[in-house]
């Protein structure tokens, strides 16, 4: 179980159909849906306002997800958040990817299956479009996303997925080896099964 904490009472809530990394800290009022995947080192602090994370969405290592006080934070399905990225009091929309090392500032809203490039940055009150694709920093708005991409991103989401399902019994602490054993295997990422969500109900909001 990640290392939970209370602030002033308000509990976290987790879905047991989510992955919560241990070394993942949340604190305070965060709700995290059904099949969401928290990678190590993410930090969810809800001390200032909310964060909710959505069903099927992925917040990745080292993000940090916090809010200015009185606003909340909301991740809605299927949105993929990349390692490193910063999320401060900020609404991103379905199926929207944040790329590795953004940050989305505070009031911005992400609208629907838009990509937010690498190194990103999203000041304070920007409204995207959907079907964006927005880049720099400060970031703007380049073109419209076509369909093969749109798709291409959703597939991306769907490997973490069904991570969050097959890391609940394949994550465990252990001891390191001192040297490669013989034959040794290769880790490999899920096969995507895009009806991970259906037969998991994790169509339902937190």
């Amino acid at each position: 179980m990640a290392r939970v904490y209370s602030w002033d009472g308000i509990v976290p809530v987790i879905d047991p159909a989510a992955f919560v990394h241990p070394e993942a800290v949340v604190i305070g009022d965060v709700i995290v849906g059904a099949g969401v995947y928290v990678g190590p080192c993410a930090v969810l602090r809800g001390d200032f306002g909310r964060i909710v994370l959505h069903p099927g969405c992925n917040v990745q290592e080292t993000c940090v997800v916090h809010s200015f006080p009185g606003k909340d934070v909301v991740v809605e399905e299927a949105g993929h958040i990349g390692h490193g990225a910063v999320l401060h009091g900020c609404h991103v929309g379905r199926n929207v990817l944040i790329g590795m090392n953004a940050v989305v500032m505070d009031e911005a809203v992400i609208g629907e299956n838009t990509i937010v490039a690498a190194m990103a940055f999203v000041k304070a009150g920007m409204q995207v479009p959907a079907n964006a694709l927005l880049v720099g920093s400060p970031a703007r708005v380049m073109r419209e996303l076509s369909a093969d991409e749109i798709e291409w991103k959703r597939r991306g989401t769907g490997i973490y997925q069904q991570l969050a399902v097959e890391a609940q019994r394949k994550v465990a602490p252990a001891t390191a080896l001192t040297a490669p054993e013989p034959g040794r295997r290769r880790a490999e990422a899920p096969a995507y099964d895009p009806l991970v969500l259906e037969r998991a109900r994790f169509s339902e909001r937190p």
